[in-house]
């Protein structure tokens, strides 16, 4: 089976810049897409637990989905995250996501009710029938409590629209058996640090909050993988990155340490909603001495490719 959409490349699920009354500064947002655009990355994505999703109501997730959707003006491919606990809550992501002209919604199982596969599934077909759009999974049992197991996709499967899947468990196991037994349905990188295995197995796409802030340097692990096939240059590339993805996980800080990248590019992006504080000295410290390094590395190894 072909999927009706393709998912190729890095995949930004966009931060959401807040001011000090914790409303969305939109020029802000604004401004962040154009530069994300321009530096090269292939999608964006709305709505993610990057973007604060869990602090957020469904009328704020709709209406930030929206002005992305209407500023991108089809210059990117952008996908409507509609996860949520209540099937109601992501029905109306879903549709508010086909009415607004997304190209694709995110789609990840909800949380704490820890469904079975076929209860799962069976949520995810009724989530696809509201949307009809191509669909991403997201499948991150550390945050959700469940794992998108085989009974799942073979059930959600039989729907073309179900095209790709961003794997987040963590499990190498995982990215064998969706490469082997599942490839309708498009392996996408979701666990940062594995992107090289990700993608030395056919994964065509990487879903990483990384690139809200060093969108070139992903973009240049993917180019160097998947579009030139040249893996040495990629271990080269991910070796300089690993000390910036033990910053990000560490601590339970990702969100603030992305959106204080994004801040140190020149946009102001460091207010989090509750319950989440922002970084202290120190963790903001040793992100701009990672970041330094990891971008003088980067820089050298293409530079090595152009003389």
């Amino acid at each position: 089976m072909t999927p009706i959409l393709r998912f190729d490349g890095i995949y930004t699920p966009v931060v959401t810049p807040f001011a000090d009354d914790h409303s969305v500064r939109w020029d802000a947002l604004a401004d962040i897409i154009d530069r994300l655009i321009e530096q090269g990355v292939h999608g964006l994505i709305t709505g993610g637990s990057t973007g604060e999703n869990y602090a957020q109501t469904v009328a704020e997730r709709i209406e930030v989905a929206r002005f992305t959707v209407q500023h991108v003006k089809g210059r990117l491919p952008v996908i409507v995250g509609t996860g949520a606990m209540l099937t109601g809550d992501s029905i109306a992501l879903a549709k508010a996501a086909r009415e607004m002209g997304a190209d694709a919604i995110l789609l990840a199982s909800p949380a704490y009710s820890v469904p079975t596969d076929r209860e799962n599934a069976l949520n995810a077909l009724a989530i696809d029938k509201a949307a009809d759009l191509p669909i991403m999974l997201y499948n991150y049992p550390g945050r959700t409590g469940t794992m998108m197991g085989e009974e799942f996709l073979d059930r959600v499967g039989r729907s073309r629209n179900f095209c790709g899947i961003k794997e987040s468990s963590g499990d190498i196991n995982r990215v064998h058996l969706l490469a082997r037994d599942y490839p309708h349905i498009q392996l996408g990188c979701g666990m940062d640090d594995q992107a090289l295995e990700f993608f030395a197995w056919g994964a065509p796409f990487w879903v990483c909050g990384g690139s809200n802030f060093l969108p070139a340097e992903h973009v240049a692990l993917y180019e160097a993988c998947v579009s030139q096939g040249d893996f040495a240059k990629g271990r080269r590339i991910m070796s300089a990155m690993m000390p910036l993805m033990r910053v990000l996980e560490q601590g339970g800080k990702f969100i603030q340490t992305i959106k204080h990248g994004v801040t140190m590019n020149g946009i102001d992006c460091e207010i989090v909603r509750p319950p989440l504080k922002g970084l202290n000295k120190d963790d903001k410290r040793a992100l701009e001495q990672v970041t330094r390094v990891l971008k003088k590395t980067i820089a050298d190894i293409h530079a090595e490719g152009t003389t």
